[in-house]
């Protein structure tokens, strides 16, 4: 009996798929550098957004379209900038042209334009660039073995020979029609990274012999991943090669175009900086043929996260992420890095709590030193740079579902709502918003969040006062938010009058707290004090209520209001009965309506507020639209 091989079925996958294809041959190169090398300055950088990123929409850019892009490029500060292949679309052409007649290319910006090595084809480029103050033919031919066997018939000679013959011509054209415009050559050897080390040293070299590179008279040599097929350590071996073996290195610009289609363009460009690259080419959020070129975007701000300046700016990274998105007509990935809709968020319970407990770490240090949080070194858990670096607010960072817990709910009540609840608060009002995420579904806005926390905590109806709970008295414990309320230097006196007051109702109080902030906020006049109380009675487990009021005297019996109100919605908790007999009149407590007469014997439980009855967010509780 035998069992089939399911993997090596025709059409399946695993090993029978992948004996169709080799291995990427090795580079050998003893002693290679680049690994003990580090990035300590930003390369050269050439944007071929309206290049290679236009030619590889499904719809080109219209010409309003490839305007705005040019000028957020020159925005950003991109000095070389791939403009367009003018001899591939009358679109292209007519781009370059309204560029220069416009004069809309800053002196200090040098425009790029691609080309064949074709006679009649340089000609029209060459053309294309009358009245530029500066410029660059970039010229190219394919040279990998498999473009000169199976594309175009030629051999190692005649492949050669068409980029001398090219670059001859752009010299040809160039002091013909071009007159005292600063011209530059760039030359790529197409397929760079399939074709042998050897040829394209050889080819490289013939082109230098015509352009003549010297002082003054610099030659980009450019080595494109066409298609990226190996790891990026090879490419950096090939990179480094090339260092090493070209003539004339001095006035060679040694540049990379990596493309994306392993996934590792990053890492690509990345590895070919530290093997001796100059200049990278690439595209903003990636943009580019197939799985798109190298992300400028990304590369820069990893520069960024690595205390190197990338001479771009990304401060309004948000605009940047409209203008491409308009442009290219396509989105950009929620979790692309540094510039997707998520990349700051943490939904997850501990991600949360991390990063709540770094921001807290962050204003403890200001407090410290005397410095703002922002001119501080950004240590982050789950937050490589900070947000606002690149022009957002910290708004998004953590947001609240089902995966949420106690640290995500308490950076959100602190951080939109001014609310600093005591840790055990937090726990018990997480549980409250993981059931309504659950039951739900999706996530819980911040406005949402102090909803449920308003009708859990704020909201319950009042109870009469004194409080009983099955013939015991209650037992509380204080907590002032000191976000809104500084005991200060009458702590014991205004402590020993909240005590006071709540005793008058039968209420003891066994212990304040006092939750300030790591930076004390000053309290604003008119702002309500926030009280939390837990509350215990002999028959049940603790409660806990939240108070808010213009004194701290009313606040906390707002809290402990609430708290034996929820006690009693318990299903488990002994009802609170009222006394037998009325209470004797007491002393008016500031801020607190006297309650009405008690009806003996009678028992009710609380019921909490409808929805629609429950009140916005209390002005002055720092309802901000966006937190700290």
């Amino acid at each position: 009996m035998t069992t089939a091989n399911t993997a090596s079925a025709p059409g399946g996958g695993g090993a029978a798929r992948a004996g169709r294809y080799r291995p990427f041959p090795a580079v050998d190169l003893p002693g290679r550098r680049w690994p003990g090398n580090a990035i300590t300055s930003a390369p050269r950088w050439l944007s071929t957004d309206l290049r290679d990123g236009n030619q590889s929409l499904a719809a080109p850019m219209t010409p309003e379209r490839k305007m705005a892009m040019f000028d957020l490029l020159v925005r950003m500060g991109y000095r070389e900038i791939e403009v367009g292949f003018p001899v591939a679309s009358q679109d292209d052409h007519a781009f370059v042209r309204a560029l220069i007649e416009g004069d809309r290319i800053p002196d200090d910006v040098r425009i790029s334009v691609l080309v064949q090595a074709r006679d009649e084809l340089i000609r029209r480029t060459v053309e294309s660039l009358e009245g530029a103050r500066s410029a660059t033919v970039h010229l190219y031919n394919a040279t990998s073995p498999l473009f000169r066997r199976v594309v175009f018939g030629m051999d190692r000679d005649e492949c050669k020979d068409l980029a001398v013959q090219g670059t001859r011509l752009v010299v040809k054209y160039a002091d013909k029609l071009l007159g005292d415009c600063d011209l530059g050559l760039q030359y790529s050897p197409e397929l760079f990274n399939d074709t042998e080390l050897d040829f394209s040293l050889e080819v490289c070299e013939a082109v230098m012999d015509v352009w003549g590179p010297g002082e003054g008279r610099e030659i980009i040599l450019n080595f494109p991943t066409t298609v990226e097929r190996s790891t990026p350590n090879v490419f950096a071996d090939q990179i480094e090669w090339l260092d090493r073996h070209l003539s004339r290195r001095r006035h060679v610009c040694l540049s990379v175009h990596p493309h994306n289609d392993r996934g590792t363009g990053v890492a690509s460009a990345e590895l070919a900086l530290l093997a001796g690259a100059e200049r990278v080419e690439g595209c903003l959020f990636g943009n580019g043929e197939r799985a798109g070129n190298v992300c400028l975007v990304t590369l820069g701000l990893n520069m960024v996260t690595q205390g190197v300046d990338p001479g771009i700016d990304f401060s309004g990274l948000d605009d940047v992420r409209r203008t491409v998105e308009h442009c290219n007509g396509l989105p950009v990935h929620p979790r692309h890095p540094y510039g997707g809709d998520l990349v700051y968020t943490s939904f997850s319970g501990s991600h949360q709590d991390a990063v709540k407990k770094g921001f807290d770490a962050l204003e403890r240090a200001a407090a410290e030193t005397g410095a703002a949080p922002r001119d501080l070194p950004w240590e982050m858990p789950y937050l490589p740079i900070d947000p606002r670096d690149v022009g957002r607010t910290y708004e998004a960072v953590v947001r609240i579902n089902s995966q949420s817990g106690k640290g995500g709910v308490a950076y959100v009540m602190s951080a939109w709502h001014g609310m600093n609840l005591p840790r055990p608060l937090q726990a018990d009002f997480a549980r409250v918003v993981q059931a309504r995420a659950d039951a739900e579904g999706g996530e819980i806005a911040p406005g949402r969040v102090m909803e449920l926390f308003e009708r859990e905590y704020l909201e319950y109806a009042a109870l009469p006062l004194p409080l009983v709970f099955a013939g015991d008295p209650v037992v509380a414990e204080l907590h002032f938010d000191g976000d809104g309320f500084d005991l200060g230097g009458g702590r014991s006196a205004r402590v020993q009058a909240v005590r006071d007051a709540l005793a008058r109702w039968g209420v003891e109080v066994r212990a304040v707290h006092h939750t300030a902030r790591d930076v004390p906020v000053a309290r604003e006049a008119g702002a309500e004090v926030a009280v939390y109380a837990e509350c215990w009675t002999s028959g049940g487990g603790p409660r806990w209520g939240a108070g808010l009021a213009a004194e701290p005297e009313a606040a906390a019996l707002a809290a402990v209001r609430a708290a034996m109100s929820r006690a009693r919605l318990d299903p488990a908790a002994a009802p609170i009965r009222r006394p037998v007999t009325a209470a004797a009149p007491q002393e008016p407590v500031a801020g607190v309506t006297p309650e009405p007469a008690l009806v003996p014997g009678r028992e009710e439980r609380a019921r909490p507020l409808a929805p629609a009855a429950i009140p916005a967010p209390r002005a002055a509780r720092k309802a901000a639209t966006s937190p700290r």
